[in-house]
């Protein structure tokens, strides 16, 4: 057996699920019956890795209020997860593109075809990071199944030279990533319902931490109302839809009320339900929400609070 062969059966992820030995033996409905059930348990694995979650969002809180960026790097189906993660940021809370950063192995031509041996070079990793000008301030989360994938081991160790903040999300404990990062996320959901295909549980529950680091580090900065999207960029006809409703279900006014708002304010969410709450003028509420950081409900606070002197 060579090396990365007995290195592979070491790993949770790789082993063989009792419960599926007879997978090729099922019907369509009980194979569908089998993939759901072992889904079942993945939730509850991320689940179990909550403090380390919250340690990592704080982390990432930090470096967008002192300017720093949010960088995912990992190959295969964990950058392609990265990548979307990021890509759906700026239009979910009109966050600059450059604000949150997936990076994969192979590049772009990698997230719709296997570049082959990518992710074997860990100086590609540090060259990957490199190449966006990484700095202190940053946060980069390495995302790898395994735990072992070179180009992420690179990429880490790379940004732990540079100072910057590390995170190993990985689904196997106490693995190389885990080692020289300063917080782990390991969620570790087992062996896949096909033995291998980590794309699987492992990809899913890569994609429920990623959700969640993204979205709660964007919550912490004042980009939710409640539990409204506020900073929503208004880009096509269903996203100024969804800005009508918003202004409307977070000030209870009229739908013909809050798109006048929305022309008003050029498409500006948080504006307009400022203004429709507060009966505030356009000027006075961009600086009201430029003096409270953009927090909304400070905002609103702020101009509704009675006056000690009243």
């Amino acid at each position: 057996m060579n090396l990365l062969a007995g290195e592979l059966q070491k790993l949770v992820s790789e082993g063989r699920n009792p419960r599926t030995l007879d997978l090729d033996l099922l019907s369509t409905r009980e194979i569908i019956e089998k993939i759901n059930a072992e889904d079942g348990e993945t939730a509850i694995a991320v689940g179990r890795e909550a403090d380390a979650i919250a340690r990592a969002v704080d982390r990432i809180v930090d470096a967008f209020n002192a300017g720093g960026r949010l960088v995912y790097i990992g190959a295969g189906t964990s950058g392609r997860l990265g990548v979307l993660d990021a890509s759906e940021c700026p239009p979910t809370f009109s966050v600059p593109p450059g604000m949150v950063v997936g990076l994969i192995a192979g590049g772009e031509r990698a997230l719709t075809t296997a570049v082959e041996g990518a992710e074997d070079d860990p100086v590609l990793g540090a060259r990957d990071l490199e190449a966006i000008d990484l700095t202190a301030k940053d946060v980069v989360v390495g995302i790898a199944v395994s735990g072992r994938t070179p180009y992420v081991i690179g990429a880490l160790e790379y940004a732990r030279d540079k100072g910057a903040a590390t995170v190993a999300l990985s689904c196997n404990p106490a693995s190389a990533i885990a080692a020289i990062s300063d917080i782990s996320i390991a969620p570790v959901v087992g062996p896949e319902v096909l033995a291998g295909s980590t794309r699987l549980k492992s990809g899913t529950a890569q994609k429920l931490v990623l959700n969640m680091l993204s979205t709660a580090s964007m919550i912490r900065i004042g980009k939710v109302y409640q539990n409204l999207m506020v900073d929503v960029t208004v880009s096509n006809a269903k996203l100024y839809a969804r800005a009508v409703r918003i202004v409307m279900e977070a000030s209870g006014v009229s739908d013909e009320t809050a798109e006048h708002l929305l022309k008003k304010t050029g498409n500006d969410v948080k504006l307009a339900i400022l203004m429709a709450l507060t009966d505030m003028d356009m000027q006075d509420g961009r600086d009201l929400l430029t003096e409270t950081g953009g927090f909304l409900r400070k905002a609103i606070n702020q101009k509704t609070a009675p006056s000690r002197n009243s």
